[in-house]
C-alpha cells in the first residue's frame, strides 16, 4: 500500500455515511468527569487510558478473532494498566464508575447539528469497535438514536478495525455499492477496503492533515 498526500480538496456526494464512535461523535475526553475525586489528575488518567485502549484493539485486530475479547474488556484492562501505570488504587467501586462513563460520554457539541445537515437524504450508520451495550448506552445517553439507521458493532465479525471484515459490514447493511458510502473518523484507521474514509476530529472541525492510501480516498469537502 503506497500512502501519497492529497493534493486538493474533492467536494463528493456520497449516498450514505458511516461514523466512528468515539472520538469522532462522542467526546472521549468528557470521561474524566466520572473519574473526578477519584484520581488526583482525571484529565491525565484518560489520556493514557485512550491511548491504551487504542493499542489494545488494534493489537487484537492484528491477531485476528483468536485474539478477540469484546471492546469492554479492552476498556477495563486499558484501565487497570493506566491506573496501575500512574500508580492509582483503585477501590472496586471506582473503577466501575470509571467504566460506567464510556456509557455515558457526552458527544462533541456540533454533533446534533452537524448530523441535521449531514442526514439530509442520506443514510447514517455507525460503524464502531466499541461493544453493542456500550454503543446502545452511548447512544440513548447522547440523545442521538434517531439519528442512526443502524449501529453497527465489529462484535459481529469479531476483530478490530483496521479489518477489511469490519467496513464490509457497513457495505453489507447499507446494500450500497462501496463507492457510494464515506466513513467519517476522527483516527487513521489504515485501510479500509473501498470505502472513502474522511478524517476529521469533531464533525465540522477542520482537517489539517489530508491523507490518501491505495482504495482509500480521504476527503475535505463533504456536501
Amino acid at each position: 500500500m503506497v500512502l501519497q498526500p492529497a493534493t486538493r480538496a474533492v467536494n463528493i456526494r456520497p449516498l450514505a455515511l458511516i461514523f466512528d464512535a468515539y472520538g469522532t461523535l462522542f467526546d472521549v475526553a468528557s470521561v474524566a468527569d466520572v473519574c473526578a475525586g477519584r484520581a488526583p489528575d482525571p484529565v491525565r488518567l484518560i489520556a493514557l487510558w485512550r491511548t491504551k485502549q487504542l493499542e489494545y484493539s488494534f493489537l487484537r485486530g492484528l491477531t485476528g478473532a483468536a485474539a478477540y475479547v469484546d471492546f469492554w474488556e479492552v476498556t477495563s484492562d486499558a484501565l487497570d494498566f493506566a491506573a496501575e501505570r500512574l500508580g492509582l488504587r483503585l477501590s472496586a467501586a471506582d473503577r466501575e464508575a470509571a467504566l460506567q462513563g464510556w456509557l455515558q460520554v457526552r458527544p462533541y457539541a456540533d454533533v446534533q447539528s452537524s448530523l441535521e445537515r449531514l442526514s439530509a437524504g442520506r443514510t447514517c450508520m455507525i460503524l464502531s469497535n466499541g461493544s453493542p451495550s456500550m454503543l446502545r448506552e452511548a447512544v440513548h445517553s447522547a440523545g442521538l438514536a434517531g439519528r442512526f439507521q443502524a449501529v453497527l458493532s465489529v462484535d459481529v465479525v469479531h476483530v478490530y478495525k483496521p479489518s477489511p471484515r469490519v467496513y464490509q459490514l457497513a457495505v453489507d447493511a447499507i446494500g450500497l455499492p462501496a463507492d457510494q458510502l464515506m466513513f467519517v473518523s476522527s483516527c487513521w484507521l489504515g485501510r479500509g477496503g473501498r470505502l472513502r474514509i474522511r478524517p476529521t476530529s469533531g464533525l465540522d472541525q477542520p482537517i489539517r492533515q489530508p491523507c490518501r492510501a491505495t482504495g482509500i480516498r480521504a476527503q475535505r469537502g463533504l456536501a
